[in-house]
């Protein structure tokens, strides 16, 4: 993994984290997915918190020029979906994040750990 690429996921994921996104999860799906290489996941428990994380998301990548290819479902706030290309964020409401239930149906990707962002060996 690039050391770009690290370093956007990591800001993704804390940008999520800094607004209380629960159940934070990465998944390298670039063997089993064609169209990204890598999904972060993580829900709210309300629809204004699923828009605070999605918003915190596209203002800390914003802010250092790395722009969406594309957000969907933000005015329903049930599931935002954040295309960043190599990316895709999905931040959803708690109940239909349990749903979709998108960890099972991608079972085969392999987990990323925060922890493995932040060391200097990945």
């Amino acid at each position: 993994m690039s050391q770009n690429l690290k370093k956007t996921l990591l800001m993704c994921a804390q940008a999520a984290l800094d607004k209380k996104a629960c159940d934070l999860v990465i998944l390298r799906v670039s063997e089993v997915f064609s169209l990204a290489d890598y999904f972060v996941i993580c829900s709210g428990s309300s629809e204004r918190q699923v828009q605070a994380v999605a918003r915190s998301i596209e203002e800390k990548l914003g802010k250092n020029r790395i722009l969406p290819l594309g957000i969907e479902g933000f005015a329903e706030a049930k599931w935002i979906l954040m295309d960043y290309n190599e990316i895709i964020a999905h931040v959803f409401y708690e109940p239909i994040r349990k749903f979709y239930d998108l960890e099972s149906l991608w079972i085969d990707a392999p987990r990323v750990e925060l922890s493995q962002l932040k060391g200097k060996n990945t």
